[in-house]
């Protein structure tokens, strides 16, 4: 038994062995990792704005909330938001119970809820189609996402970027090592995802004030791994 154990454990080992081994060079060599970063201003954005009502009857709730829900579709559509920028959900229906020290929980009420997400393809509309939520009795903001319309080229200005900073590492290294770049050996690259600037959420009594998103910036980061051959 002792000797399949060690058998077993020769043979991973080499299996390992040889996995790093063909992973790495048997020539003279660098590595750099190069950082590029683009400053975006945000041109459009994402929001989603719930309504919640509490009543006595679930019949009741649904109407509510189907109400709020439908008068605030009705009006974004007013102000000529195309339905595929719109994205409505079906509605969530719970009871509610008063848990008493003594007896048995207590049915008090029924609370209904639905989410509406909006793309606004327009910043400045932002606010506009905010304060329509407001009117038609939305009241809870889900979270505000700020984007932009053209990401890839954005991205690309990062990578480029990356790939500057990672020549330039390279060059440096190798010049302070009294060598020479002969070439470059191996790249890994894996796009980073581009993060949207988010806003908290809140309720809708505090409105939003158009500072806090019309001024804001996104950082679109992007990376390259590098394997130089010395000459």
């Amino acid at each position: 038994m002792k000797q399949v154990s060690a058998l077993m454990t020769a043979l991973l080992t080499g299996a390992i062995s040889f996995g790093v081994m063909a992973n790495t060079p048997d020539f003279a060599h660098l590595s750099t990792s190069g950082y590029g970063e683009v400053i975006a201003k945000p041109d459009m954005a994402e929001f989603s704005v719930r309504v919640v009502e509490t009543t006595m009857t679930a019949e009741q709730a649904k109407e509510s909330v189907d109400k709020v829900v439908s008068d605030f579709l009705s009006e974004l559509k007013k102000q000529g938001v195309h339905v595929d920028n719109i994205n409505s959900s079906n509605l969530y229906l719970s009871p509610q119970y008063h848990y008493p020290k003594d007896g048995k929980p207590e049915l008090v009420g029924y609370r209904a809820s639905r989410t509406v997400s909006v793309t606004v393809n327009e910043l400045e509309k932002l606010n506009q189609y905010l304060d329509i939520a407001l009117n038609a009795g939305i009241n809870q903001v889900d979270n505000i996402q700020l984007k932009v319309k053209e990401p890839a080229k954005y991205q690309e200005k990062a990578r480029v970027e990356a790939m500057r900073d990672a020549n330039m590492k390279a060059e440096s290294l190798a010049k302070g090592f009294g060598k020479k770049l002969k070439g470059v050996w191996r790249i890994d690259y894996n796009m980073p995802s581009t993060q949207p600037v988010i806003m908290r959420s809140m309720a809708m009594d505090a409105k939003v004030e158009s500072s806090t998103y019309q001024d804001s910036t996104m950082v679109i980061r992007d990376r390259v791994d590098v394997v130089f051959q010395l000459d």
